[in-house]
């Protein structure tokens, strides 16, 4: 049991009482024993202080709590509940974190910070949204979400009381109450009503407010506004009730202080035109506004306040002519005090001058007469029994008369006022519940107290009875549930002043009384309280005066003057007065004082209100003395009706702080704060909660906290609930210390923090003995290193001596080493010297003797080279001469035959048989090279034939050496057959490289085929080169130019500034459709009512939203006919079961070597294709109608005989396969018992499917290069039936090889160039030198043609070839490795693999066999329905040829006869549909549609369908069938997307496929921009004859729609995981828990609430929403910004909790955040979405991660700090360092110096500089164009669809 001794320790600290801050800290510095007179202290300015101890005047002072308390965001959570630690608590969080919020229990303190915050944002509001009231930062949207979510879960009316004294913030805490309910609880429909409560507000103020010297924006009246909400809980409608208007203010203010805000908004708008009949001026002019001599409020304009509430009451439905009536009265009210009452010589009467303007403009402005009321003020009327007397009044009756109908006129005017904003606010519908905003004035203390002030103590008495109750109620419950025993708690109850004040004989009852009393007075008024109420505990008389008292309320003793009471609560008006009012000619003057004018209308109230709302004031009766309530009455009846309204709700309770007088931000006045603690109810409340047991923690914070307190026996128990009653047990004795409930431990005041000093105890006893232990441990090393470095020098300092002597011993022996060597050297030297200087001796003998004899040779030689030169310059002269001679006669000569010989050959020129004779010579030349090629054939084919001589011969000897090798395996031991195997194998490898040097020789010869194509080339590779330097050129000029010019910037920097400016606009236009989308929704809500509402009261069904349509067969259908090569595999099937069948791979391998046959297929007809489109090219088009018409008739009747074949083949086949596939199913599931052999059937169905599929496309592939090489082939001869026999008779050499085909076309290509080349003429006279010269030009062309097409074909068989040796090569390495491995077998495994072999070598022949069969099978097959085929042909052809045999007959000149094939009919990729139709295409396509339906097949088939479908509406010029199909399917799109609106499945399905709907109308629009990666055939699928623009960019705009629909379900299902999954799921253990308990029932404390989600179950959503849009064929493009779109929205989530919550902001929530956010990286790079920009969206959090996680001490990390967080804005840096929570005592608060040095440092930065992310900010979304690879002629349909109605063209 902890005593007094165990408290009152040594370094413990207290707070002691101080007459400047209150409490002041101190810390004892000595033991104090029970008993003591004094205890020793020291301050904190380290003096120190003898603080005496008496058992009745000074008691023991407070203890002070721990560290790791101070700064909590309830007050009931710390550990010591008295008034110096809620006063230290709330100055901390105020002035070092800046938090002007703090819970109290139930009660939210609210300190007045006198600046703007930003932290009332929309995005605030929404973060608050949906929160409980403890798991956040204290807030008012705390609060007002409380209530919200109290009304829709009990459906119990709520309200929110909020006090205070003037200035302490009241008026702006209740409208942001209010701003919260209006933005949560926003209409649903369009009235706006949200809007029009939040309008009420600046009305009210400008009404109802007014400086004081308190505050800025005082309202002078209380307030309690009803919020209405339907079942749905959206606001409906409100109303508004006042209380007590501050009517006195009107015509007098104190110094410093203002009227209301209205009469100085008029006066500051006065030179509007509008307002010049109101003859205003300045405030300053005019009596009733200039008394306080300071007409400015800094920092407020007058005028656009003015605009504002203009703004509001048009809003509200004021209509401009009431407006200005409105502004009439309060002008009026102006002049009146400007009345000059001019008082006569006797001094009992007055009077006003004629000339008066002020009176002349009040009565203009009221349209009351002039006289009467000039005479009325003046006088008054006496009315008797018998007579009635008109008697003067003085100037100051007159004076004080005028201004009671002043007060009186602006009183009638604001009750209007609030009348007609409750109209506006009242609302038809049914009100299902209320929450209820009371602003209402707190408690107030004047040196001068009058009637004013009596009644808002009074209101605030009532106000504190009911806060204490609705406390002890709380508590009691919080026990009872927890099943705690209740003890009873006394508490503060203010009954008896109640009492004093309203009941019988009370003050306000004997005020009234003296009110009825014909000349009653004050002081006979307070004679009559002193007789009666002396003897009260609460009433007291003031020692020097007679003429007040005072009142103990329960905040403090007020005095009140007496002097006014009886006035003020009468409230007189003359009665002349008002008649003249009531007689003005406006009917609204006239409305306000009318007896029979009734009240504002009630508000309809639910069936879960328990109260009837009525107005606040009565309706005003007529002045008859005897029935007119006074003020005071109203106001008690009032107050009652407010006291039932508040006792049927669940209240809430806001007490406002004013922390200084003098209005300066964020300074706390700490003895201005205890005054309003105790007078609000805080510290009752603070008694309350530390009466019982204040602090309560859960099982499991308690355990996590104290568990090092615990032994390792205790830890071994399970039930963590016994651990801690054990561990409390041992620890604390005292029984009634703690109470364990069902789901948390009660602790009384201080238990904490004793058991915080054990824990303290415990880590410091165990930091002793870790030091103790490593001290020990750092002093053994050091002696250790000391020995050793001891034992080091040493053996250092003996080696030292020993190498020094053996230095001696060698220098010894190296001296006479050296002598000896020296001596040698110099005797070596003097022989060498006299060596030398003989040899130099002779030396230059013998060169003297020699340098002699060569000058002798040397003259000699010289003079022979003079006479060579010389002679054979003459020669050259002279031969020269001859020459020159010789040339000039030869000249002469040949020029003479030369023009001779021109003569003549111009004569032949003419002849045409020269020009005969030159073409057949060319003739011949074409002859030869033509067999020439022949041979060069003939030669290819021989070597062909060699080369597979050769393959066989090979083959021949791999048999051989096969056979050798099981020779080999028989006979193990015998190494003479290796030898003899490797010789055999030595001969192939000869062999081999003999085939490779024939290979070689081949390439060689045919390599100078290639020379032209390289030629060409290296040509085409010149002019690309040419053309880069020139764009490299022009690249530099332009770059001179752009340097010349003096452009500032980089490109970068401009292409980053118009990207910025793009997505900027792009943004913008993106938020205007969000907003039309929003408003087209609220229009289609709105018709959806009407509708709802006109037949309502019938029956209403829901269609079914399920579809059966379609087969639910899990097999995809065929499209194609030919189906019969595959017939025989599931016939196999068939025959040998499914058992069987799934086991053999035969099957699979059979499917897919017909795959590849069909693909090579396919090659090669694409390059014939090619082949043909290249000859194609150079045909001209002559086309012939007649044979065209001809032609045209034959294709139709054949493709339509073909067609009905090929679809009553298909559809046996179909149905033939179906019921095979049915059986095989069936067979399956009754055969197959066991798992595996189900699977692998599976698996083999599977890929039988997979294989049919691909069989499909390469036959369809197949089918199309077919039809178009029948087609071009048809073209040829089509164009050149014209050809007759006489025209090929007439070329020359007729008679040579020449293919016909060939022929024809040359021919065709010559009369081509005839008819191109009619200007020919002009070469000669005939034109026939021009014909000639291009017919040779054709001819050479021709012959170009075929060598290339030669050697196409030449290098197709050599790549073959090449295919063939390497497979030879493959099979010789094999066998190699194969006989390598062979022969290091040892003889058991050698027979093993050798059987292994050859099982497989006859597996493989097997299937070759079976293949073979297959085949042969298949071609029977065929053939036999090509004989049935061939017989109607037959017959058809008989018919035919006895037609043609009579034609002939007829016509005997054509010679050749044409014979005209049928045409397979190609697929177009289009679709036709009746108009009819188009409804039910719409419904299958779009209304009833499911992804699911065609998730097997091509990704966004819809699209594709309805492109086809547009595009053969386009075909046939159909513009309306165009127009009907794109707005119906877009219509249906919406109505589906307005349907599914929380469907993400179905939202990403349909933006895939408006998205490519879009694409495809990009892609097929003709544009070349678009075209850019066509293929040819999609280039020819092209529309023809419409412009679709316009749709595009309605598609465009649905797009964004859909995306912004898709982003918002994203993120309504990812908001409720983020913080739990981001912040709280998988925290470390140790982590210090909440100190709050939660204030409300929000949290079901029995079963934790709802389960939290993990960051797992966060991926995998995300992981979710990808594989969604994958599956549904999004572009990547558009999938990689809506992950990064909710990357931004999981970073504002929780960086926005995170700046709001200070349980979180830790060291370990810091290291926890970081690896959630690598585990969110990792995912990203799985999907390979990191490098889309999507990590950047997050850096904030990353950098708030690391901001928790770094050191906040020094100047240095100051500095990293700012370096670091460049993604944080300044006020999110300062609120993370000022939320930042120490774990434990050993981590330091982060000081505030420190923050200011931080704020010192980025004070600099330019940002936009806000403390919450927005949350709501979309990036603008960008659709790239990404054309579809898809060929539409590939696209098929399945036949779950059910669209028979569609006719593929």
């Amino acid at each position: 049991m902890t005593t007094v001794s165990d408290l009152y320790v040594k370094y413990t600290r207290v707070w002691i009482p101080d007459p400047e801050e209150v409490w002041k800290p101190a810390e004892i510095i000595k033991d104090y024993k029970e008993g003591d007179p004094i205890l020793h202290l020291k301050l904190e300015d380290e003096s120190t202080l003898e603080y005496a101890i008496g058992p009745k005047d000074n008691q023991l002072p407070f203890l002070r709590n721990p560290d790791i308390l101070v700064g909590e965001n309830d007050l009931t959570a710390l550990s010591y509940l008295h008034e110096p630690a809620v006063l230290h608590n709330l100055k901390v969080r105020f002035l070092e974190s800046n938090h002007i919020y703090t819970y109290c229990g139930i009660v939210l303190v609210a300190i007045n910070p006198y600046e703007q915050l930003q932290i009332y944002g929309e995005e605030v509001i929404n973060a608050y949204s949906g929160q409980n009231m403890g798991d956040m930062n204290p807030h008012i949207f705390a609060v007002a979400e409380e209530a919200y979510k109290q009304m829709a879960r009990d459906e119990k009316n709520q309200s929110i009381i909020v006090s205070g004294e003037s200035g302490a913030g009241k008026t702006v805490s209740a409208k942001y109450a209010m701003r919260y309910f209006a933005t949560v609880g926003g209409s649903a429909n369009d009235t706006n009503v949200e809007e029009k409560v939040l309008a009420s507000s600046p009305i009210m103020e400008a009404i109802g407010n007014a400086k004081t010297t308190r505050n800025d924006n005082s309202s002078r009246f209380g307030k309690y506004i009803q919020i209405g909400f339907d079942r749905r809980f959206h606001i409906i409608g409100a109303n508004m009730r006042t209380y007590l208007l501050e009517k006195s203010r009107v015509v007098f203010q104190a110094e410093d202080e203002r009227n209301y805000h209205i009469f100085y908004q008029l006066c500051a708008s006065a030179c509007l035109p509008e307002f010049k009949d109101l003859a205003l001026t300045s405030a300053e002019d005019f009596t009733y506004t200039s008394f306080g001599e300071n007409i400015f409020i800094e920092g407020v304009n007058d005028a656009e306040d003015l605009e504002k509430t203009r703004e509001a009451l048009s809003l509200l439905g004021v209509k401009e002519s009431h407006q200005m009536s409105i502004f009439k009265i309060i002008a009026s009210i102006l002049h009146l005090g400007n009345v000059e009452i001019v008082s006569e010589r006797d001094g009992e009467s007055c009077h006003i001058n004629r000339d008066d303007s002020h009176l002349h403009h009040f009565c203009q402005l009221l349209g009351v007469e002039l006289e009467q009321m000039e005479h009325w003020l003046c006088h008054r009327k006496l009315v008797t029994t018998s007579e009635t007397y008109v008697k003067n009044m003085s100037c100051a009756q007159a004076t004080n008369a005028r201004d009671a109908l002043a007060k009186h006129i602006y009183a009638h005017l604001f009750d209007w006022i609030v009348e007609h904003v409750n109209k506006a606010l009242h609302t038809s519908s049914k009100q299902h519940s209320f929450i209820g905003v009371l602003d209402i004035y707190g408690f107030e203390t004047f040196e001068i107290n009058s009637f004013e002030q009596f009644c808002i103590n009074y209101a605030n008495e009532k106000l504190q009875q009911q806060f204490n109750s609705h406390v002890f109620k709380l508590e009691q419950e919080e026990y009872m549930k927890e099943q705690i025993p209740w003890t009873l708690i006394d508490f503060y109850d203010n009954q008896p002043c109640i009492d004093l004040i309203e009941a019988k004989l009370g003050i306000l009852d004997l005020l009234d009384e003296e009110c009825k009393v014909p000349k009653g007075t004050d002081q006979n008024w307070t004679q009559k309280l002193y007789s009666q109420h002396l003897k009260s505990d609460h009433f007291e008389k003031p020692r020097m005066s007679n003429t007040s008292f005072i009142v103990v309320h329960f905040a403090d003793k007020v005095e009140y003057q007496c002097d006014g009471f009886l006035e003020k609560n009468r409230d007189t008006v003359y009665e002349e007065q008002i008649n003249i009012l009531k007689a003005s000619k406006f009917q609204l003057v006239a409305d306000l004082f009318q007896e029979g004018k009734e009240g504002p209308a009630p508000p309809p109230s639910g069936k879960s209100s328990r109260i009837n709302v009525r107005p606040a004031k009565p309706a005003i009766k007529g002045h008859n003395r005897e029935h007119r309530k006074t003020v005071g009455h109203q106001f008690r009846n009032s107050l009652h009706l407010l006291m039932e309204t508040l006792n049927a709700t669940t209240p809430h309770y806001v007490r406002c702080i004013k922390p200084n007088d003098s209005k300066e931000a964020f300074v706390f006045d700490s003895r201005r704060a205890v005054q309003q603690l105790r007078a609000c109810g805080v510290l009752e409340t603070i008694r309350i909660s530390a009466a019982g047991y204040p602090s309560r923690w859960t099982y499991l914070d308690f355990y996590s906290r104290y568990r090092v307190l615990m032994t390792k026996k205790d830890m071994t128990v399970g039930d963590k609930k016994q651990v801690c009653r054990n561990l409390l047990e041992s620890l604390i004795k005292d029984p009634d210390k703690f109470q364990f409930g069902k789901t948390k431990i009660f602790f009384r005041a201080g238990q904490v923090a004793y058991l915080e000093k054990l824990r303290a105890d415990k880590f410091r006893f165990a930091c002793i003995k870790i030091q103790k232990t490593v001290r020990g441990w750092l002093q053994r090393r050091r002696y250790l290193k000391i020995r050793k470095s001891a034992i080091t020098l040493q053996r250092y300092g003996r080696g030292y001596l020993a190498r020094k002597h053996a230095e001696y011993l060698r220098l010894t022996k190296a001296a006479l080493i050296c002598q000896k060597q020296y001596r040698m050297v110099q005797v070596r030297r003097a022989y060498l010297t006299i060596r030398q200087a003989v040899i130099t001796i002779q030396a230059f003998t013998r060169g003297m003797f020699t340098r002699r004899l060569y000058q002798e040779f040397l003259l000699h030689h010289k003079a022979i080279i003079i006479q060579r030169t010389v002679r054979g310059w003459l020669d050259r002269k002279k031969f020269l001469r001859a020459r020159n001679a010789a040339i000039v006669i030869q000249c002469a000569y040949r020029r003479v035959l030369a023009k001779r010989q021109l003569k003549q050959l111009k004569i032949e020129a003419r002849s045409v048989k020269r020009i005969k004779e030159l073409n057949i010579g060319m003739e011949n030349k074409i002859v030869q090279l033509q067999r020439k090629m022949d041979d060069q054939s003939k030669e290819y084919k021989n070597q062909n034939e060699q080369l597979s001589v050769t393959n066989t011969a090979l083959g021949t000897e791999v048999n051989k050496l096969q056979k050798e090798l099981e020779t080999l395996r028989s006979r193990q031991g015998d190494n003479t057959q290796l030898t003899s195997m490797q010789e055999e194998l030595e001969k192939l490898r000869a062999a081999l490289q003999e085939s490779h040097a024939q290979r070689k020789r081949l390439e060689e010869e045919y390599s100078s085929e290639k020379l032209g194509l390289e030629q060409r080339v290296e040509e085409l590779e010149k002019e690309n080169s040419m053309l880069k330097t020139e764009k490299e050129e022009m690249n530099q000029k332009i770059r001179r130019s752009t340097s010349s010019g003096g452009q500032e910037g980089s490109a970068s920097q401009k292409e980053a500034r118009l990207q910025a400016e793009l997505d900027e606009e792009r943004l913008r236009y993106q938020n205007l459709l969000k907003e039309f989308s929003r408003l087209e929704q609220r229009y289609d809500n709105l018709q959806e009512e009407a509708n709802y509402a006109k037949f309502a009261p019938g029956h209403r069904r829901n269609p079914s939203n399920q579809s059966s349509i379609g087969s639910e067969s899990p097999f995809p259908s065929i499209a194609m006919s030919d189906v019969s090569e595959t017939d025989g595999v599931i016939q196999q099937i068939d025959d040998m079961g499914p058992e069987n069948a799934a086991m053999d791979l035969s099957v699979f391998m059979k499917l897919q070597k017909r795959v590849r046959d069909l693909e090579q297929e396919r090659k090669r007809l694409q390059t014939n294709l090619e082949k043909m489109e290249e000859l194609s090219q150079h045909k001209a088009i002559d086309p012939k109608n007649s044979t065209s018409e001809v032609d045209g008739n034959t294709d139709l009747a054949y493709n339509s005989l073909k067609r009905q074949e090929l679809e009553s083949e298909n559809k046996k086949l179909k149905n033939d396969l179906n019921e095979l596939r049915k059986a095989l199913v069936d067979r399956a599931s009754e055969s197959c018992s066991s798992n595996e052999l189900q699977d692998s059937y599976n698996l083999l169905l599977s890929q039988l499917k997979a294989a049919n599929e691909e069989l499909d496309v390469r036959k369809e592939e197949v089918l199309m290069l077919k039809t178009q090489i029948v087609s071009s082939s048809k073209a040829t001869p089509d164009n050149t039936n014209h050809i007759n026999s006489n025209n090929v008779s007439e070329w020359p050499n007729n008679k040579m090889p020449i293919d016909k085909e060939e022929a024809l076309q040359a021919y065709q290509a010559l009369s081509e160039a005839k008819s191109k080349s009619q200007d020919w003429g002009y070469l000669n006279e005939d034109g026939e030198l021009g014909l000639a010269y291009q017919g040779l030009k054709q001819v050479a062309r021709l012959l170009e043609t075929q060598l290339q097409s030669q050697s196409r074909k030449h290098q197709d068989e050599l790549e073959a070839l090449h295919t063939q040796i390497e497979v030879l090569k493959e099979d010789l390495e094999k066998k190699q490795e194969t006989l390598n491995h062979f022969s290091t077998l040892p003889p058991e495994a050698l027979v093993e693999f050798s059987v292994q072999q050859e099982i497989t070598r006859l597996t493989n022949e097997n299937l070759d066999l079976k293949e073979v069969m297959e085949k042969l099978e298949k071609n029977e097959r065929k053939l036999k329905k090509q004989l049935r085929i061939y017989i109607k042909k037959v017959q058809e052809l008989e018919v035919s040829q006895a037609v043609a045999a009579q034609s002939s007959r007829a016509r005997p000149e054509l010679t050749r006869q044409v014979t005209v094939q049928r045409k397979d009919k190609d697929f177009e990729g289009m679709l036709e549909y009746i108009k009819e139709d188009e409804a039910l295409l719409i419904r299958t396509l779009v209304t009833d549609m499911k992804p699911h339906v065609v998730s097997a097949t091509v990704p966004c088939l819809p699209a594709y369908i309805l492109f086809m479908c547009i595009r053969h509406a386009d075909y046939i010029n159909d513009d309306q069938k165009v127009h009907s199909m794109l707005t119906s399917t877009i219509n249906a799109v919406k109505k589906v997307l307005k349907k599914n609106n929380d469907d993400f499945e179905m939202t990403s399905f349909w933006l895939a496929n408006t998205s490519r709907l879009l694409h495809c109308l990009k892609q097929y629009s003709g544009d070349e921009a678009f075209m850019t990666q066509n293929t040819s055939k999609q280039n020819e699928h092209c529309l023809k004859n419409f412009d679709l623009a316009e749709y595009r960019q309605v598609l465009s705009d649905l797009s964004i729609q859909i995306y912004q629909q898709l982003i918002k379900i994203a993120e309504s299902i990812l908001q409720p995981m983020i913080v739990s999954a981001m912040l709280e799921s998988g925290s470390l253990t140790g982590v210090k828990p909440m100190g709050y308990r939660n204030r409300s029932s929000s949290m079901d404390c029995e079963t934790g609430g709802p389960g939290g989600y993990t960051l797992e179950a966060l991926i995998r959503q995300l992981g979710q929403f990808n594989t969604i849009m994958g599956e549904h064929g999004l572009d990547p493009e558009i999938g990689q910004q809506v992950i990064r779109q909710l990357f931004y929205s999981i970073n504002a989530v929780t960086l926005n909790n995170l700046l709001l919550r200070k349980d979180v902001c830790s060291w370990s929530t810091g290291m926890q955040l970081r690896y959630n956010i690598s585990q969110m990286e990792e995912w990203l790079r799985g999907r390979n979405l990191h490098q889309s920009g999507v990590m950047a969206t997050i850096e904030p959090l990353i950098q708030a991660a690391q901001l928790l996680q770094v050191k906040k001490k020094t100047s240095q990390d100051a500095e990293a700090i700012c370096t670091l967080c460049s993604a944080l804005t300044t006020q999110q840096i300062v609120k993370i360092l000022n939320l930042y929570t120490p774990l434990n005592e050993f981590e330091e608060q982060v000081t505030v110096s420190f923050i200011r040095d931080i704020q010192n440092r980025l004070q600099d930065r330019i940002e936009n500089n806000q403390l919450l992310v927005d949350t709501k900010h979309t990036f603008p979304v960008l659709f790239p164009y990404t054309p579809s690879a898809l060929s539409l002629e590939t696209i098929h349909m399945p036949a779950s669809l059910n669209l028979d109605f569609l006719v593929r063209v």
